[in-house]
Order: structure tokens, then sequence, then C-alpha cells
């Protein structure tokens, strides 16, 4: 089988993954696995996809939950793409995190799974009290890219390129994906899995934005505080999750439209 060759997509991971910040809960989700599906499907029209992730996992949640009903669906092709949750709690164990993901790496390639995955851009060019962890972003970007390399894992490598932490790329939350970052995502994978019509132009810079002065910068502050920072905190102050009582949206292989 080529690289290209895929007839089982299999998506593990937390909120990116299951499509946030591209549609909805009434609309439906779409997000970077689906835009992958959709691509991969044009070049094999009988690809089965299934997606397994669910927002506000930990690592550790997706490869108890979801590595061992992947394994089952046989996939020659996998995403796993988790470990920013892990990066957002107080005690974040950058070693930890990525042995996680290095389990999950081995499990599929040893499968016989082509496993691809990525990197996370820098949340605090997005956020500005996010800065303290900026770090631990760059820490556990290379713990991913070194765990990819030890087991032949294809790496997405997003956050490299400036774009990536542009805001229209990004949803209002400045957490996840906005259609067009989720678009990019997509883009990017393909071309790490080297599919037909794929490049590099994921990386391309969109047009100067205008300088924002600073009352219009403040209220946007503000708004966001009050809108998505506020509600996250009192989650974690009653330790619960925006996935409690939620299962993966598309836990079977299926055609792209089933």
């Amino acid at each position: 089988m080529s690289r290209t060759d895929h007839q089982r997509y299999v998506a593990l991971g937390d909120s990116q993954t299951e499509g946030l910040g591209d549609g909805d809960d009434t609309v439906g989700l779409r997000g970077f696995a689906d835009r992958l599906a959709e691509q991969l499907a044009r070049a094999n029209p009988g690809l089965q996809y299934a997606n397994l992730a669910v927002r506000g996992r930990l690592a550790g949640q997706v490869r108890a939950e979801q590595l061992a009903p992947a394994l089952e669906l046989r996939p020659d092709l996998a995403t796993v793409v988790a470990g920013v949750n892990d990066l957002l709690r107080p005690k974040f164990d950058a070693e930890a995190v990525v042995g996680e993901l290095e389990q999950m790496f081995a499990a599929l390639t040893a499968a016989g799974a082509t496993v691809a995955t990525a990197t996370f851009p820098d949340l605090s060019r997005l956020v500005p009290i996010a800065r303290p962890l900026s770090g631990r972003i760059h820490e556990l970007n290379d713990r991913v890219r070194a765990a990819a390399a030890r087991h032949g894992v294809l790496v997405a490598d997003t956050a490299r390129p400036a774009v990536s932490t542009d805001p229209r790329l990004w949803s209002t939350d400045r957490l996840h994906a906005g259609p067009l970052g989720h678009a990019r995502i997509a883009a990017a994978l393909a071309e790490a899995l080297g599919l037909p019509d794929s490049d590099d132009s994921w990386a391309d810079p969109l047009s100067p934005l205008p300088p924002a002065g600073f009352l219009r910068t403040a209220r946007a502050e503000l708004r966001w505080t009050a809108d998505f920072l506020g509600p996250w905190l009192a989650r974690r102050v009653r330790g619960r999750s925006s996935g409690d009582h939620r299962t993966a949206r598309r836990p079977h292989l299926a055609p792209l439209a089933g």
C-alpha cells in the first residue's frame, strides 16, 4: 500500500480533532479530521472514516479510551493529536504527556497503520495571559517531534509558520481553530501524507491586518474573559470538563457521508 492509498482512516484526539470551532452541535461539526477525510476520499472513493475524539480529554484519557477501539477498527491511517488540555493544567509534565502519545504511536504503527500527528502553535501569541505557557508549548512540540521520529510518525509541523497564530485562523475562544484554521491543519496533514494536490501553501501568510486600536483591543480582551476564560475557570474549580457525558461522534468506520 502506498502512502496515499488509504481505505480506513481513524482520528484520535480531543476537541480539535472532534472539530470544535468548525461548525457547532446544531449544524454539525466538521474540523480538520473531516476535511482530511474529504481529501482522502477524493483519491480513494471507498474510504471508511471514524472519529473517536472527544472534547476536554487529556492525553492519557485519549490513550485509555480511544486506542483500543481504534485498533479494533484496523486502520491503515490514523491521526493522533492531543496534549493541549494537559498543558493548560497546573501540573504539566511534558515527558509524561508525550509518553501517552508515544504509546499510541507505537501501538498503531505496530498494527500497520500510517500515523500522522501535528504540533501546536504558541497560544501566548493569541492569548496574552497565556505567555507563561509558551515554554511548555515549545517543550511539548520538541518532544512530539522526537517521539514521532522514533516511530516513523509523520508530523504536520503547524507550530512553525507565523500564519498559525493569525487570529483569523482561530475561533472566538482562541483555543480552537476556526474553519480556516481547520482547513490549514488538514492541508498540512495532507502535505505530510503526500496526498495528491497537496503542497505547502497551507503555511502561506494572509494579507496584513490593519492595526487594532487600544480601546478595541481592550474591549475584545474583556469580552473574551467574560465569555470564555471565566466559564473555563469555573469548570476547572468544579472539576468538570467540557467533554463530560460526551462520546465520539463517529465511533464506527463508515463512508464520509454516512
